[in-house]
């Protein structure tokens, strides 16, 4: 199984991309220890997100793209596959926005990261009280 999409050119004289340059062929630097650090963060977060989002209709995330500026859409598997690629490239893949999709189905980072601490507070502070109440 692939990760990227197979190039049907491969090999192929007459392949129309074969004069452009080819990304894959920049060195680029590997991640530095505090950007490994960040993108292992980023996976964790991912999987508590998904287990507290998806059960209630959220499909992924929303990103604002930073090249062109216009919102892209992931599914819970396409990002946690782009950042092992980060991860193990060192670089990130080439993105498309996503066909037609539903806007209401997905959130920011912000939106998840907050509903995550909310329900962690909520856990958490009804366990304080259950202790209180014990006490009383």
């Amino acid at each position: 199984m692939h990760d990227e999409p197979i190039d049907p050119f491969n090999g192929d004289p007459a392949d129309p991309a074969a004069g452009l340059h080819d990304p894959g062929d920049a060195q680029l630097d590997p991640l530095t220890d505090v950007e490994r650090q960040d993108v292992l963060e980023d996976l964790a977060d991912l999987e508590i997100y998904q287990a507290l989002l998806a059960p209630v209709g959220v499909r992924g995330l929303v990103i604002e793209c930073e090249d062109c500026r216009e919102p892209h859409y992931f599914d819970w598997d396409l990002l946690r596959g782009n950042l092992r690629h980060l991860l193990s490239s060192g670089r990130p893949r080439v993105h498309e926005p996503a066909y037609d999709p539903d806007p209401d189905h997905y959130v920011t980072w912000e939106y998840a990261r907050g509903y995550a601490d909310g329900v962690h507070d909520t856990l958490t502070d009804g366990g304080e009280e259950e202790e209180s109440a014990e006490r009383s």
